[in-house]
């Protein structure tokens, strides 16, 4: 009986390894695919009404970015320079131009926002519609019933510089975004949103 005993307890014993090292397992291929693959976001703010709103949940494939540059009409999340909260650009520039170039350090908050200039792209805004290399971008994503602030138009162009993105938000009349600080540079962005899961009626890809 002693035998059986001891054979039950090491089973137990076991089998309890076995579930903590699963667990640990699972824990680290968690943490793993949020730091290298996926990982979900939670939208902060209106800028990106109506394709995003307030409390939306999106995942962000990490991955992407690595092995290439995001497209136009991408939405990404990224690091924004620092300032951009108190809308500081990195260089002087004419009230009528967007920023040309962002500080040189980057925020530690997250921003998502639209891919809307590449790098060597010329880039101007008229009655909120961005213009790229003198066309206007067809935009059926922005809200119609934005408001016309300081940034709605932009008339002078600026040049992309190289490796680095402009952004803007969907709905323009809300939107901090690369008007107000300038392009993001490639190795600032985190990943692109690719899919929404909350809330249920919005689930989809982007």
């Amino acid at each position: 009986m002693a035998g059986v005993k001891q054979k039950r307890e090491k089973s137990t014993a076991n089998s309890l390894i076995e579930f903590v090292v699963i667990i640990a397992v699972a824990l680290g291929l968690a943490i793993g695919i949020q730091a290298f693959l996926v990982k979900p976001y939670r939208i902060p703010s209106p800028s990106m009404v109506p394709t995003l709103d307030i409390g939306q949940r999106v995942l962000v494939n990490r991955l992407g970015t690595h092995f290439g540059d995001p497209s136009r009409g991408d939405i990404v999340v990224f690091k924004p320079p620092e300032g951009a909260d108190t809308h500081q650009c990195g260089a002087p520039h004419p009230e009528n131009q967007a920023c040309p170039r962002p500080t040189p350090q980057r925020s530690s908050s997250n921003f998502i926002k639209r891919v809307i200039g590449l790098p060597g792209d010329t880039v101007f805004v008229r009655n909120n519609h961005a213009y790229v290399n003198g066309k206007e971008l067809k935009e059926p994503y922005i809200n119609k019933g934005t408001g016309c602030d300081a940034l709605c138009n932009l008339p002078k162009p600026i040049t992309v510089p190289p490796g680095y993105f402009f952004m803007m938000g969907d709905n323009r009349g809300e939107s901090d975004d690369s008007r107000d600080w300038g392009p993001v540079p490639k190795k600032w962005i985190i990943g692109h949103a690719f899919f929404t899961y909350w809330p249920p009626n919005r689930i989809g890809t982007l």
